[in-house]
């Protein structure tokens, strides 16, 4: 009798952890941090929230459980950004955090994921030094940077003759790192700065700083900014005459909505550097025709690369077996990328994603087939040459 009651309370016991131990498992967690109201909320927000949940659906089940997606707007302001993430982090269960529109954001978090040896992956931020000085074992960058944009844009107008230029530059960390990158370019080949005016994010009038360009004579006039500050900006240039007076504009942050907000009557001619176009490959179209299909409209890079990043880290996950944030940050960068962003795409030891870039120029009206057909691939740009060598991060190998 009391050897059959030792063994009912051992098998009540068992149960009993078993069960326990069911209801302690936890599901991964996607914390989308992103700009869902503000500039960057057209080429960022919601759709990368969308772009998230497809890559977690894709995914299936990771360790048993299904994949929750999370997402918060940081209103691009650093404090609010910092103070979700801490409390994804600490009270929430939050996994990674990804997409980070706004570099100050995307390096206020890098920051305070390193601390706390969580994992995060910028997709909407682009400033170098999220890989450089500021660079983190559990950091990551994987659209763009703003060495890709510099270089890439920069290098081709100052070779098209382009060589005198005028910045009008965001007055945060996204325009202080692309000002560095760009005036670097331009001067390594035999470019010239003539002046800077630096404005406020969300600016309205933009009359003051391009009258102060017109009056450089610059050839070439770079918008260091991004959103619906690049097209206010635009706008107004042509406005004021400026392309018809014969200087060129170029501007660094440059996707769907954009040309879209501006018309393509407007914004033709422009050339851009982008991680993604829609129409670069069969299967980047039919992902985009699906996204297009729950969001309304094609995918930004940004948007892809919020998909691309979180079903990278989710096959690491599979791979490793657990939630061990060190074995997942090492298999992120030892398996390689492939996908409909990118193709033999590589995760670099200072968290550089790289992939080939795509130099673009925006059609005319009467270049564009349908309504989302607003850019032209002039050139690919392998990723080794786009985003630059390994430079300043203590943690790389």
């Amino acid at each position: 009798m009391r050897a059959r009651f030792g063994r009912a309370a051992l098998l009540t016991a068992l149960m009993a952890l078993g069960l326990a131990g069911r209801a302690e498992a936890k599901p991964i967690k996607i914390g989308v941090l992103t700009d869902i109201s503000g500039l960057q909320s057209d080429n960022t927000g919601r759709g990368s929230v969308v772009a998230a949940e497809m890559a977690a659906e894709e995914a299936g089940l990771v360790l048993g459980q299904k994949v929750e997606v999370i997402s918060a707007d940081h209103q691009n302001k650093p404090d609010i950004g910092a103070s979700i993430a801490n409390r994804w982090l600490d009270q929430e269960g939050v996994n990674v955090i990804a997409d980070l529109p706004t570099s100050s954001i995307a390096l206020a978090v890098q920051e305070i994921v390193r601390r706390k040896r969580g994992i995060n992956i910028v997709s909407g931020g682009a400033s170098v030094a999220l890989v450089r000085e500021a660079c983190s074992p559990y950091g990551f960058l994987w659209t763009y940077s703003t060495y890709t944009q510099a270089h890439g844009v920069g290098d081709a107008m100052v070779a098209s003759g382009a060589d005198t230029w005028y910045f009008i530059q965001a007055d945060y960390a996204f325009g202080e790192a692309m000002a560095t990158d760009l005036r670097k370019a331009v001067e390594a080949r035999g470019g010239k700065v003539l002046g800077v005016s630096k404005h406020p994010q969300t600016t309205q009038d933009f009359s003051s700083y391009l009258i102060k360009a017109q009056a450089s004579g610059a050839k070439a006039i770079a918008l260091l900014n991004a959103g619906q500050d690049t097209t206010t900006a635009i706008k107004q240039a042509n406005e004021f005459g400026l392309v018809d007076g014969g200087q060129r504009i170029a501007t660094f942050i440059f996707l769907i909505p954009d040309a879209k907000a501006l018309g393509l009557a407007v914004a033709k001619g422009l050339v851009v550097m982008n991680g993604f176009y829609w129409q670069q490959s069969v299967d980047g179209e039919a992902w985009s025709r699906r996204f297009a299909q729950r969001f309304g409209r094609m995918p930004t890079s940004t948007q892809i690369g919020v998909y691309s990043a979180i079903r990278h880290y989710l096959k690491a996950v599979k791979a490793v077996g657990s939630d061990d944030r060190d074995k997942i940050v090492e298999k992120m960068r030892e398996l390689p990328v492939e996908d409909a962003f990118v193709s033999a795409g590589r995760v670099r030891s200072d968290g550089v994603m790289l992939h080939d870039m795509l130099l673009e120029e925006v059609k005319s009206p009467s270049e564009s087939k349908e309504e989302w057909d607003v850019f032209k691939i002039l050139k690919r740009i392998d990723g080794e040459t786009a985003f630059g060598p390994v430079q300043g991060c203590a943690t790389a190998q």
